[in-house]
Order: structure tokens, then C-alpha cells, then sequence
């Protein structure tokens, strides 16, 4: 099966200027563990069912390799819209500054984790959800609807979500992971065979879970407490990795790493690759659709995200880049291999916590970031 490799977090080297600058440019007040999540959605526009498509013209951005290529074509002919372009972006920063830089960007449809799509919410750039111009979200599972981001899809739709945990080597690990602690305080048969990843939130995550905390705290001592564990543990590591940690495990390099379960190469049974969440649970991250209160092609816009939901469409997602889908109607389509971890339940998911926007508390993170790896 095909897997196209892209960076759909933000690389740990730019992780603090890219995120400060997200977040100065979107505001937004902090949400703690315990906080709501978005600001009431801005004022729907009046949007006509009826209209003509053919008049209006598509702009989306999205990650390299994340929808078909041939997607603009088949949409255009499928939509009866007169055009449909395709702009990429590398990471949530780099959508960020196209999107929050004044004025219109251009752009109707883009393609966020949902912590960013709140971000934007709560700036008043998000068009709401019109569900009516969109009767494919019926193919969302019931789960899909209960996002603490964003309850109910007021102002995002779903693209895919998964979960972060531990993938490991059981044929040469001397006993299985269970817990985040056995990243954190490797064993002496684990000494630099371990990788952590780097991007903001994800490099807090297993610590702050080993402590008992919330991945929303932003609690200065927690986050304290957080950088302890990370700092201690460096010594032990391999490195930090957040593309290639699979391959590392392939070649026993590593033999655990910190890992999203759609990167973690599970389907060869000869390469004896696991994953496992572990016990102190972990997160949910979510891919979404947003429409941009800026676009004059509003109608075409949910046409666009309706198609996407289309099985045919949507399933792509599952059998081209591993990544589960939000959409029973599309996973019902697709083939699971034996070990895939495609087959994770969506009850399972929702076990995790939706990671969420804290405004000005999320310089934190990329500040920690950037301590961990500068300690000797």
C-alpha cells in the first residue's frame, strides 16, 4: 500500500517562531483543562441551496498527499464549479499565516488540525457549518459530532483523527510497554534506543499524562514539572524523530518511540511491530474542513467538503495514508490489514482528549520545545 510521506505537524526547529507567530496572529483566550472551548461561532451568511455552481470557483489548501490528486478534476466535473485549485502547505503554521494575514486570503476551504480550526474560530474567520448544504455529514460516526473543540461541527468537519502512543519492537524489547513512564525512564536494555518526538504538543504529551495532567493544561508549574521528566530522560534517548521514527524500528535501531498510530508500521507481521496506548491514556488529534467567512464561493464550499464525504472519496484517506477517517460510511469501504491499527474503534478514540486551542498558553509548549533540546 502506497504511503505518501508529509509533515502535517510543525518541525521541532521552527516549532517556536512558527507557533508564536499562529498564535499573535490569532489571539484567542486561554483554555485550560477545565475551559470551553470555542467563542460562539460568527453570524451565518444567508446561503442559497439552489445556486448556480457553475459560477463560482474554488481555492483550498491543504497538506502534500493528503487528498487525491485527481480530486480537483473529478470535484469540478462532479460539482458543475468552474474551477477548482489545489495550494499546499507544509504545516498548521505555514495555513496559519496564509490565513490570518489580513485581509482576504484568496482561499476557500481549508484543510487544519482542530486546535487551529478553533483558533480561527474565535477570531471570527470561519464561516459556520451550513449542515443542510451538506446531508453526507450523516456518514460521520455519532462520535465525530462530540469533539470538545468543537461540539456538534458548528464551524469543522472531521477529515481524519487518530491518536499518539507507543510503537515498539516485541521481538527485541524485554518486556512490553504499558505505561508512558517506560519512554520517560527508559530500562537499561532501552539505553538509547528510544525516540521522543519534538512538536509542540506531542513532546509534552507523555509526560504530562505520566503526571496525571490534562495535554490542555497550561498550568506554568505543570508545564514545569513536565520539562523535569523530559529533561531527565534526554540523556537516555536515541534522539528526536517525528518522520522517520518507523523506519528506526524497522532496522532496530530503536526498539520504542513516541509515536501517531497511522506512523506506526504495523501490518508487516515480520517486522514485529506493535502499539499500544498507554495507561495513562493519551490524546485525540483531529483533521478538519473549515470554510473561510472571507469566501465568495460559500455554496461550492460545502458542495466540495458534502463530495469529500462521499464514501468513494473519503475512504482514499484510510487506504492511501493510514489514517482513520471520521466517516463509517467510508471506513465500511475499506480492506483493514491484518495488524493495522485502522481497525482502533472511534469509542476508543473518544477515550483520548481532543486537543485543544490555548491561545496565549500555547507559546508554552514551543517554549518547552525548544528548552528540552537545548539542555546538554
Amino acid at each position: 500500500m502506497f504511503r505518501t510521506r508529509f509533515t502535517r505537524r510543525l518541525p521541532a526547529a521552527v516549532a517556536v517562531a512558527g507557533l508564536a507567530l499562529a498564535v499573535a496572529a490569532c489571539g484567542g483566550g486561554s483554555t485550560g483543562a477545565s475551559g470551553s472551548s470555542a467563542e460562539p461561532t460568527a453570524k451565518a451568511a444567508e446561503l442559497n441551496a439552489n445556486a448556480d455552481l457553475s459560477k463560482q470557483s474554488l481555492a483550498v489548501t491543504v497538506w502534500d498527499g493528503y487528498t487525491p490528486k485527481e480530486l480537483p478534476e473529478k470535484a469540478k466535473a462532479a460539482l458543475k464549479i468552474s474551477d477548482l485549485k489545489i495550494t499546499i502547505h507544509d504545516t498548521n503554521e505555514t495555513a496559519m499565516t496564509k490565513l490570518t494575514a489580513g485581509g482576504d486570503s484568496g482561499l476557500d476551504v481549508a484543510f487544519v488540525s482542530g486546535q487551529y480550526a478553533q483558533a480561527l474560530n474565535e477570531q471570527g474567520l470561519l464561516e459556520p457549518i451550513h449542515p443542510e448544504l451538506i446531508p453526507n455529514l450523516s456518514n460521520l460516526y455519532p462520535e465525530a459530532t462530540q469533539l470538545s473543540y468543537d461540539k456538534g461541527n458548528k464551524y469543522s468537519v472531521p477529515y481524519t483523527w487518530g491518536t499518539t502512543g507507543i510503537c515498539y519492537r516485541s521481538d527485541l524489547v524485554k518486556a512490553e510497554p504499558k505505561s508512558w513512564n517506560d519512554l520517560l525512564k527508559p530500562p537499561a536494555w532501552a539505553e538509547k534506543k528510544v525516540t521522543m518526538m519534538t512538536t509542540e504538543r506531542w513532546l509534552a504529551l507523555p509526560a504530562l499524562k505520566a503526571l496525571g495532567y490534562s495535554v490542555n493544561t497550561d498550568k506554568d508549574e505543570e508545564i514545569a514539572k513536565a520539562k523535569e521528566l523530559l529533561v531527565a530522560q534526554k540523556p537516555h534517548l536515541l534522539g528526536y524523530d517525528d518522520t522517520t521514527f518507523g523506519d528506526k524500528l524497522k532496522s532496530g535501531e530503536a526498539l520504542m518511540v513516541e509515536a501517531w498510530d497511522g506512523w506506526c508500521p504495523t501490518t508487516d507481521p515480520k517486522q514485529n511491530i506493535k502499539f499500544v496506548v498507554p495507561s495513562e491514556g493519551s490524546d485525540l488529534w483531529v483533521d478538519t474542513m473549515v470554510i473561510l467567512k472571507s469566501s465568495k464561493n460559500k455554496e461550492a464550499a460545502h458542495a466540495l467538503i458534502n463530495y469529500i464525504l462521499s464514501p468513494d472519496i473519503h475512504s482514499w484517506a484510510a487506504a492511501n495514508i493510514n489514517y482513520k477517517v471520521p466517516n463509517k460510511a467510508a471506513m465500511d469501504q475499506v480492506k483493514v490489514p491484518e495488524g493495522s491499527l485502522l481497525g482502533i474503534k472511534p469509542a476508543e478514540l473518544l477515550n483520548g482528549e481532543s486537543i485543544r486551542d490555548l491561545g496565549e498558553g500555547s507559546t508554552k509548549f514551543g517554549r518547552l520545545s525548544t528548552e528540552v533540546r537545548a539542555t546538554q
